[in-house]
């Protein structure tokens, strides 16, 4: 008799996985108030505050993150938790740290990172399977 492998895999394929994260890449680059950047990081922004200051690349941050795939399955959210992330920029994914440098105290972004950016073809755990998209509605609460 066979034994069951119950070692546990990353979200879904490696083939469909980027397949699907390209073709909502390419469809979601056209919507309106979508931005792109030359690095393929796409972000739309939610609200803006008045502040002038950003995040250097070693300064650490305060954010509220919801991070999702592009299925709509939520990874972390502390919006819901009402307590904010914090974190270093450098500790951040490629398109994460990206997108930060662009916002100031108060903002919503909304980013997009494709798999480059983000997780890559190895994924992280069961959660995010490798080749993903994630999308991450992000409000800096704090630099410090």
């Amino acid at each position: 008799m066979a034994r069951k492998n119950t070692a546990k895999k990353g979200k879904g394929s490696q083939g469909f996985n980027r397949k699907n994260s390209e073709e909502f890449m390419q469809r979601n680059r056209s919507k309106t108030g979508v931005i792109s950047t030359s690095s393929g990081l796409q972000y739309t922004v939610i609200d803006q505050a008045e502040g002038d200051a950003k995040p250097n690349e070693f300064d650490s941050v305060e954010v509220h993150q919801r991070i999702k795939l592009i299925d709509g399955t939520i990874v972390a959210d502390t919006y819901k938790e009402n307590w904010p992330e914090k974190f270093t920029r450098q500790e951040s994914l490629l398109g994460y740290r990206e997108g930060l440098q662009l916002m100031s105290v108060g903002d919503r972004y909304t980013f997009f990172l494709p798999h480059e950016l983000a997780w890559g073809k190895r994924g992280a755990g069961s959660k995010i399977g490798p080749y993903a998209t994630l999308i991450i509605d992000c409000r800096l609460v704090k630099i410090n």
